[in-house]
């Protein structure tokens, strides 16, 4: 009777674990669910692509950060900036791969991290731009074209993605100030896609996006700033 108890009760816990199992796959599944995710358009292979190279890197980085006890943003990650491994060009636009590789991403991230040091981003994030704004303080551009980097192109490139940057980003600096809160650069529509006044004429698309962001990030401390 004993022995028989006995795997009574072995029988019993593996089905409870078995039954945990199916539930974390559940959960995962629905997770990867990609019928869950909006669809901007694009073909069918890129937002698939997009979504699952997002989502396992998302996923890889927040096991690690786990792991760790820690917690990144989600711009702190090479991939998640990038936003284009697996991406082929016969898939289409890339800034649109780009940006359901990153809502996967994050997603992924969330997934394997759930809320951990989640209280304190706000924190994390306050401390960071207090800590932009004293360095910002020191070494404040403004419209000062000369104190930006300089990657190539030509001399019209880079005037024109600056200054239509910096246009943008103190503007919405400015309304964000007005509404005290403070958002993150890729919150903004401008930001992601870095090409207004951009023309073929001026040259790199892509060179013209790194002058253009640089000039959207400092213009919108600025406008938060007050300066």
């Amino acid at each position: 009777m004993t022995t028989q108890h006995l795997g009574y009760k072995i029988s019993i816990l593996s089905l409870l674990i078995l039954a945990f199992a199916i539930s974390a796959s559940a959960q995962r599944n629905r997770d990867r669910n990609w019928d869950g995710y909006p669809n901007w358009g694009g073909s069918f292979d890129l937002r698939q692509t997009a979504l699952n190279g997002g989502y396992n890197e998302g996923s890889k980085e927040g096991r690690n950060d786990r792991s760790h006890n820690r917690y990144h943003n989600y711009s702190d990650f090479s991939a998640y900036r990038n936003g284009d491994k697996d991406y082929n060009s016969r898939y289409g636009d890339r800034e649109l791969y780009r940006r359901y590789f990153r809502l996967a991403f994050e997603n992924g991230y969330d997934t394997e991290n759930p809320g951990a040091n989640r209280g304190n981003r706000n924190d994390r994030d306050r401390d960071d731009r207090n800590r932009d704004r004293d360095r910002n303080n020191d070494q404040h551009r403004g419209r000062n074209w000369d104190r930006y980097g300089t990657y190539g192109g030509s001399f019209q490139l880079r005037q024109t993605a600056l200054n239509a940057g910096y246009n943008a980003g103190i503007k919405q600096g400015r309304d964000d100030r007005k509404r005290d809160r403070h958002r993150n650069y890729n919150d903004f529509s401008d930001y992601r896609n870095a090409t207004t006044d951009y023309s073929s004429k001026l040259g790199d698309k892509e060179l013209y996006r790194r002058y253009y962001r640089e000039g959207f990030e400092n213009g919108y401390e600025d406008g938060y700033n007050g300066n």
